[in-house]
């Protein structure tokens, strides 16, 4: 049974509670009104820890667009949360735990029987709870720990309830796609179907589970402890986002995915070809203009990759093999088509979003172009010596040159 504060509705019925900021900074949590599901708490502020998390989320929303992925409008930023739990919770010691004996499906998600939860636990069994397999839905905090009053004093959420308090502020009670990695399954996972579906009865809570494969980097399993990873914004010095991008795509999601830079390398390679392909096309317009991409139809082989399971290794065979078909026309309606299509099939894993010459040769480089320069003086003087040796210096930088009816062109390979 949950205590009975002076003032607060019978604890046998759930109840809302809000939190509230007084002027003193610290802050409290109060009644609000009867509802079908106990809300532990709307918390507004956290201050400790306020400045990481808007550091964390702008460092995370900078390295979005050059990823091309798609910024969402709802976002949780520390501020505001809803956390929820139910009747199949008790209070113990100044922590609130979900009893999981009371919700007979629990597990379904992962498949473990009784036996295989508790001898995967975390954490030695704590001598308050009624069963080591019930998990915290609010504990008590200590020194500098962020935390709010409650009536089960000073203390926090726990950290399965935090997820579930954002899906529902921003998705609802029930939505179609939960994500995250396989390792979360269980406990994490379960946890939050228990406490959402309990909140909420009747609900579904996520209709389809989507789980990662593991990440390792270079090899290695990827850890914190030994500085084995990178952020985004490191590789983003060293390569664009789409070969990022690519390098991650060409894994399926539920398989263990090694990032290597050599990967990343091998991607923007491959992304270098479609780009030539894509470069076609200048050259097929008659007016200076074609039929607007949105026109083209995504080839059939691509779309059906992805609906089967998100197979985006497949869908980009199908990529590699529309950028055969561009190399294969013969005629300007053939390039036309094709490199619309090509396009278009791009467009939809997030790919070729660059124009090919901003692919190539970013804004510009002026000491390039002053090299060419030098080196058709050089052919026009017949000093072929000097016209090999720029040639060779810029391959070198992983600059290509080609030599057409029209001039002189580049592009940047590395």
């Amino acid at each position: 049974v949950l205590p009975q504060p002076l003032g607060a509705p019978d604890w046998s019925a759930s109840i809302a509670w809000r939190y509230r900021k007084r002027s003193s900074g610290h802050g409290t949590l109060e009644p609000v009104r009867h509802v079908g599901a106990m809300r532990l708490a709307d918390l507004k502020e956290i201050d400790p820890q306020k400045e990481k998390i808007e550091r964390n989320t702008q460092q995370f929303v900078q390295g979005k667009p050059a990823n091309n992925v798609l910024l969402t409008g709802a976002r949780g930023t520390g501020k505001s949360s809803l956390i929820k739990a139910c009747l199949n919770a008790y209070a113990a010691e100044g922590h609130v735990l979900f009893h999981v004996l009371s919700m007979p499906d629990y597990g379904k998600l992962s498949g473990r029987n009784r036996d295989e939860m508790i001898a995967g636990a975390r954490v030695e069994v704590a001598p308050y709870k009624r069963d080591p397999s019930d998990f915290v839905l609010w504990k008590p905090s200590t020194g500098d720990q962020p935390g709010w009053e409650s009536p089960w004093g000073f203390g926090r959420p726990g950290w399965h309830l935090e997820c579930s308090a954002m899906s529902e502020q921003h998705l609802g009670a029930s939505f179609d796609i939960h994500g995250g990695g396989v390792d979360l399954v269980f406990p994490h996972h379960e946890n939050e179907i228990a406490q959402s579906r309990c909140a909420h009865p009747g609900a579904s809570f996520a209709n389809y589970w989507v789980h990662n494969g593991y990440l390792m980097s270079e090899g290695e399993k990827m850890s914190k402890s030994l500085g084995n990873f990178y952020t985004v914004s490191d590789l983003l010095d060293e390569f664009p986002g789409e070969a990022l991008r690519l390098a991650i795509l060409k894994t399926h999601y539920r398989q263990p995915l090694d990032f290597t830079k050599d990967g990343v390398r091998e991607a923007r390679q491959e992304l270098n070809r479609f780009y030539r392909a894509l470069g076609l096309r200048a050259d097929a317009l008659e007016d200076g203009e074609g039929p607007p991409d949105a026109s083209y139809v995504i080839p059939a082989d691509v779309v059906s990759a992805l609906q089967d399971d998100l197979n985006t290794p497949l869908a980009l065979a199908g990529i590699h093999a529309a950028a055969d078909a561009v190399f294969a026309a013969e005629t300007p309606g053939e390039v036309l088509r094709t490199t619309g299509a090509l396009k278009a099939a791009g467009r939809l894993l997030g790919l070729l979003q660059s124009d090919p010459g901003v692919w190539f040769q970013g804004d510009g480089d002026a000491a390039i172009d002053a090299l060419i320069a030098e080196r058709l003086e050089a052919r026009a003087a017949k000093d072929f010596e000097r016209a090999d040796q720029i040639r060779d210096d810029l391959a070198a930088r992983g600059i290509v040159l080609e030599d057409g009816a029209g001039g002189t062109t580049w592009r940047r390979e590395g």
